[in-house]
């Protein structure tokens, strides 16, 4: 408990030396403070408005067609090198379903059975 009592003794010590601002310093500082963060807000809402008015505009002067989001063509037979006459699928969705490890014994592959 004297290790407490010690601690607020040396804490009201140390807080005696402390150059306190005078309650004019307080209030300038105070004002100053709120100044600059009206001023602040102010500045990046300004920025705020000129590019939400910008890209407003922008999106309002493209044409309807040009939003939709634009679709690959697909090979239907798996044909990627683009030389195939293979029809194409326009925008169908790709699946990927994994499939087992082929144990071609040709390729050097072993199989182990149990």
């Amino acid at each position: 408990m004297a290790g407490i009592g010690q601690y607020l003794k040396e804490t009201r010590a140390e807080l005696r030396h402390v150059a306190w601002p005078t309650q004019t310093q307080t209030i300038v500082y105070t004002v100053l403070v709120a100044a600059i963060s009206i001023g602040v807000a102010v500045y990046l809402g300004l920025f705020d408005f000129i590019f939400t008015t910008g890209l407003t505009r922008l999106i309002s002067a493209m044409p309807q067609g040009a939003s939709a989001p634009a679709t690959l063509p697909v090979s239907s037979t798996g044909n990627t090198t683009g030389s195939s006459n293979a029809p194409l699928i326009q925008g169908a969705p790709i699946q990927i379903v994994p499939t087992a490890p082929s144990t071609n014994s040709s390729q050097g592959g072993s199989t182990n059975t149990k």
